[in-house]
């Protein structure tokens, strides 16, 4: 048991290690039959995945492979692969040992080949792969080949369930783990109380995405589960040496944790057994935390597994351990062949050995517990209480509110009519200028040592940094609860990565008939485009939702509340659904007018464009409709009705609450100039496929701003009511000076100010 099996070789400190957890255990507590067992399913995998890069045929005899057996185009991040294999497998064995399915998430997804090698080996796989394959060489040969196939189905989607990273095939995956960081960023908001996660991070991505650091300051023993991170720490990158190895390793990283509050220890992470004792270890020091009144931030225990890149195999530790740690294609090179043969047979395990070892570890039926596929965090299925009608206002009496005063509404009843849901508010700066004042009051800023008369607790759901990959991960990752997130507009662009991956993960779950079950949440933009002048041009950005527009529906939809109500409504409609990203680009000014009725919100939200009633002009048939994207947007464009109704232009006026709704030209044969948030672009690509022959004119944000007030940035972007009337006229035939006056064609022309002409003076 103390030694090892094949390249495992169990250090003194290890073998102590040990030794101290059998004695604390027990000896009936089985850790003498699990340790054998666990080296040889170890050897088995690492023996698998260097076939997965180099093989595509499997022999169970561990037979030496011919040159015709090996790919002629071998592809794989081997070298993370084996070091993630120790890793996977200590976490199945230490849940075989304890009876308990503890959940997994891994941050370095490319390494996948490691669990979904591990997940065959113990019967742990997902359906698409289950069916697939098997232990046997058909079974194998079927799996190596499958990964990088790049095969397509005759439907045109990938054959293969194995992906380059973990996808919805992978048993127990609930992240893809492509965009590195991410992980460490989310791990502490997963798991409920009573939870249990093992996290598998990577020193890449330690400074790829800061802000893990910041775990401990987030943890409460009240309503958080354990979590248990782990650093794989082998110091390389793809070129190079990670800076974390540059700068002294791991001894400078378990100094690094020390000083930002966690409880630190390295081990060695070529030896299954020390992921292990890792593990049991983490959780006896968090067992010893709730002993007592706990005092926040509690030192969380990390483990640091520390190994060459690509332990086990030729080419460890070196840049080429990255993906093909040979050096050369064993399918054309003999001394590369007889390399990978060489020490394909050391990891090599007799079957009967192999069979032995899996019947120890895949002990579910015989603990009681599920299998590490269904894990608690696969299955979120939150009960949602919906609270009894949504605020609203009379938009008959020429009032007028802030959209976001709305949300705020809205969430906070949400909150309230569901005590038994974890709320969590991601929050990059600013919560009272952005409206959200009864969801701050409500929840609290969460610190360690609140400051008398702010709205702070060590108990609050507000997670706050001024890092927007952090707080929007705190609601990402919090998928049995309900959350919400906000920041500007202008630095939505910094979320989109974290939130493209969600997006593309659900997706493909749904794909895989699978839907994702966790309740939507609200990724919130305000202190927009359109109303931030006083921070500048860099202020003034809408591609966020242009990007957002451009992923995925439904599990992205882009929504530009006109008013209270139409605000109100989307966040009413957005607690229908489940498993969606809903940005919604909200102005927070409280003087946007009262437009739209509860019931014209309601019907708006559920059809993404409706047609004004109460604006335009029904002398005769439409020669022309006017529609906005955009709270702004609509006031220029209900300005340019009234315009052409004083000129007997018959018209009609939209508005597109949800453009990416739009699945037919919403505008019948006529005509039309859109007046919108985003870029012109952005609704191009959406009406630009289904507007047929009719005319189309789309006026929005041309990069220009700076320290304007909304007036300004609609002047200088060409998108006041006069811009949408010059395009009007040259759709319609007829003259400029029929629809605009001459001072306003001056105004137009740059002929003579704007200001009491086509827009205000600023102040007025």
């Amino acid at each position: 048991m103390m030694q090892g099996y094949g390249v495992i070789r169990r250090t003194a400190e290890t073998r102590r290690r040990l030794e101290a957890l059998a004695a604390r255990l027990g000896p009936d507590a089985g850790l003498e039959s699990v340790i054998p067992a666990l080296d040889r399913i170890c050897s088995a995998a690492m023996w698998i995945v260097v076939h997965e890069t180099y093989a595509r045929r499997m022999y169970t005899d561990g037979r030496p492979l011919a040159p015709g057996d090996f790919k002629p185009r071998p592809e794989g991040h081997t070298g993370g692969s084996l070091n993630m294999v120790p890793a996977y497998a200590g976490y199945l064995a230490a849940n075989a040992l304890s009876g308990l399915t503890r959940s997994w998430l891994m941050g370095q997804g490319h390494c996948v080949a490691a669990i979904d090698t591990l997940n065959l080996l113990t019967g742990n796989m997902g359906a698409q792969q289950e069916s697939r394959y098997s232990l046997s060489d058909e079974g194998l040969t079927r799996y190596v080949r499958d990964f990088y196939s790049c095969l397509l189905t005759p439907a045109g989607q990938p054959d293969s369930p194995l992906g380059s990273h973990v996808n919805a095939h992978t048993g127990g995956g609930v992240s893809e783990g492509g965009y590195l960081g991410f992980a460490e960023l989310q791990y502490v908001h997963m798991p409920l109380p009573g939870e249990r996660l093992v996290v598998f991070l990577s020193d890449g991505a330690f400074e790829e995405q800061r802000g893990s650091d910041w775990a401990s300051r987030w943890w409460r023993a009240e309503d958080s589960g354990w979590a248990l991170p782990i650093m794989i720490n082998n110091g390389r990158r793809i070129d190079q040496r990670t800076t974390m190895s540059q700068q002294g390793g791991a001894e400078w990283f378990r100094k690094h944790l020390q000083l930002n509050g966690f409880d630190p220890f390295v081990f060695d992470g070529r030896d299954p057994a020390a992921f292990l004792w890792a593990i049991l270890e983490m959780e006896s020091r968090l067992e010893k935390l709730g002993s007592g009144a706990i005092q926040y931030p509690v030192r969380l225990p990390y483990g640091i597994a520390h190994a060459p890149k690509g332990a086990g195999f030729p080419g460890e530790g070196t840049n080429l351990a990255h993906n093909l740690p040979l050096m050369a294609n064993p399918h054309t090179d003999a001394n590369a062949a007889a390399r990978f043969n060489e020490a394909a047979r050391k990891l090599w395990v007799p079957p009967d050995e192999l069979r032995h070892a899996i019947e120890v570890l895949a002990n579910h039926a015989r603990s009681g517990r599920p299998k590490e596929r269904d894990h608690a965090l696969v299955h979120r299925r939150p009960i949602l209480n919906l609270p009894a009608g949504l605020p609203g206002r009379d938009a008959a009496g020429g009032s007028r509110s802030s959209p976001m005063s709305a949300i705020d509404e809205v969430f906070t009843a949400v909150v309230e009519a569901n005590p038994h849901l974890r709320p969590r508010v991601g929050n990059p700066d600013e919560m009272r200028s952005n409206r959200l004042i009864r969801t701050l009051g409500r929840l609290k800023f969460r610190v360690t040592h609140p400051e008398p008369g702010v709205p702070e607790s060590v108990h609050g759901h507000v997670i706050t940094a001024l890092n927007e990959e952090a707080v929007v991960s705190a609601a990402l990752a919090n998928k049995g609860g309900i959350n919400l997130v906000h920041s500007y507009e202008a630095f939505g662009p910094k979320m989109h990565g974290a939130v493209r991956q969600e997006i593309i993960f659900a997706r493909n779950l749904a794909l895989a008939g699978r839907p994702p079950e966790w309740i939507s949440i609200p990724v919130v933009m305000t202190s927009h485009t359109w109303e931030n002048g006083k921070n500048e041009h860099s202020h003034q950005d809408p591609c966020f939702a242009e990007t957002m527009m451009g992923e995925p529906a439904p599990f992205s939809r882009v929504f530009f509340p006109a008013d209270f109500n139409t605000a109100a409504a989307v966040m009413g409609a957005l607690y229908q659904t489940r498993g969606q990203i809903w940005t919604i680009v909200a102005p927070k000014a409280d003087s946007v007018p009262d437009r739209f009725s509860p019931g014209e919100a309601a019907l708006l939200a559920a059809n993404g464009v409706a047609m004004l009633e109460w604006a335009g002009h029904r002398g005769a048939e439409a020669r022309i409709a006017l529609a906005a994207v955009g709270a702004y947007q609509l006031g220029e464009v209900l300005r340019a009705s009234r315009r052409l109704c004083d000129r007997d232009f018959p018209h009609a006026v939209f508005y597109m609450l949800e453009p990416g709704a739009v699945r037919s030209y919403p505008f019948g044969g006529s005509g039309a100039v859109v007046l919108t948030h985003t870029r012109p672009h952005a609704i191009w690509g959406v009406l630009g496929p289904l507007h047929g022959s009719a005319p189309l004119s789309i006026l929005g944000y041309r990069n220009e701003g700076g320290t304007l007030d909304t007036s300004g940035m609609m002047m200088v972007n060409r998108c006041t009511w006069a811009h949408c009337l010059l395009e009007c006229a040259r759709i319609l035939g007829t003259a400029p000076g029929d629809l605009l006056e001459s001072r306003e064609l001056a105004a137009l022309h740059g002929e003579a100010s704007p200001h009491g002409v086509l827009i205000p003076f600023p102040g007025d």
